[in-house]
């Protein structure tokens, strides 16, 4: 693996210090456009903000990847287009980042478009992020929205090791090692969701409460998320799989075949924690109303207890100046100790009755 070559043309020696000075300059800050062009032997990465930068990379022979950080700039994205030979219909599909996954085939080339999905640390909420991906023959270009971080480092770090067979192959490889890594972080995201789930789940049987129900609703609003992300992945990956559309080699069709099943592992693995999530809720209910109802026991108990002592409690206490037992001597005793002895026989036959 050579970095530099002492065979490289005037064009390619140029890009390549122009690399090499910088990175040493501008380590440290984020720029629009990453290009990696490479072949077996070689590779070339740049890193600029200048679009005349991308020209050169036009007609390569080589392998070349031109990652656009940030699509919000439309001038920069027309130019883009006017290079490549992009439809303008492309372009506004790719400025619109609510699109829906799906594969496009256009003469020269294929429109994919795939969500890219990761958490926010803080509330654990699911983020998607459109990726809008151009293959072409010799070229892939990758669009992403204007935010830190991607999938796609150790894919970069394959190419500049020379590990695999990304090096070997063509630029349909490259998209399928793009996929691949797109569907992994979805796998990611998906054991997080179980590991709450789990957490959760324990949660609801020792200690109900109205926090885990809206931590349940927070879940199923990211599963539902989720699923809209994912569930037309397989459609996109099963066109692919099938060649129904030219860039596509053979030898890349087992490897679109493999994020096929991914992709249908991950769909199973949604649809079964959706039903989970929606059981809990049903449990969260039943706990809940199963306690209201041993309150709701507890509280009749006692008021039928205290239903023959009211009514005793009443009769002595009406106004009645003729009353027999108004004169006794241990009427009042008498009169509690029969309250007392009623209340122990209810509390009897209750418990034989196995209602308490």
């Amino acid at each position: 693996m050579n970095h530099t070559n002492s065979n490289l043309d005037g064009l390619e020696y140029f890009v390549q210090n122009k690399v090499e000075n910088h990175v040493i300059k501008s380590n440290d800050h984020r720029k629009l456009f990453h290009i990696f062009k490479y072949s077996e032997n070689k590779y070339q990465e740049m890193k600029t903000n200048l679009i005349d930068d991308v020209i050169n990379f036009r007609d390569s022979q080589s392998i070349t990847w031109i990652n656009v950080d940030g699509i919000c700039q439309e001038n920069i994205l027309s130019k883009i287009g006017s290079i490549f030979g992009i439809h303008h219909l492309v372009l506004e599909d790719i400025l619109d980042t609510s699109q829906r996954p799906k594969v496009e085939d256009y003469e020269n080339y294929l429109y994919i478009v795939v969500k890219m999905i990761y958490t926010q640390n803080q509330s654990d909420e699911i983020i998607s992020e459109q990726v809008s991906l151009i293959l072409g023959d010799k070229f892939v270009i990758s669009f992403q929205e204007e935010k830190e971080g991607d999938v796609f480092e150790e894919i970069r770090n394959r190419i500049r090791l020379g590990k695999g067979r990304l090096r070997k192959a063509g630029a349909d490889y490259l998209v399928y090692a793009l996929l691949d890594a797109i569907v992994d972080r979805y796998f990611l995201i998906i054991e997080q969701i179980g590991d709450q789930l789990e957490e959760l789940e324990d949660e609801l049987v020792d200690h109900p409460s109205s926090k885990i129900l809206s931590n349940i609703h927070f879940l199923k609003r990211n599963m539902i998320n989720f699923r809209i992300s994912i569930w037309p992945m397989r459609e996109v990956i099963g066109s692919l799989e099938r060649r129904e559309f030219p860039f596509i080699e053979k030898t890349t069709v087992v490897y679109l075949r493999d994020i096929y099943d991914h992709i249908t592992q991950l769909i199973d693995t949604i649809e079964t924690d959706r039903e989970l999530i929606s059981s809990m809720i049903d449990i969260y209910l039943s706990s809940v109303n199963n306690r209201l109802n041993e309150v709701m026991k507890v509280l009749t108990m006692i008021a039928t207890l205290f239903m023959p002592l009211s009514f005793i409690a009443g009769i002595y206490g009406m106004n009645f100046h003729f009353m027999p037992e108004l004169h006794w001597n241990w009427g009042y005793p008498i009169t509690l100790f029969a309250m007392g002895g009623i209340a122990l026989i209810m509390l009897f036959f209750f418990k034989k009755k196995k209602w308490l």
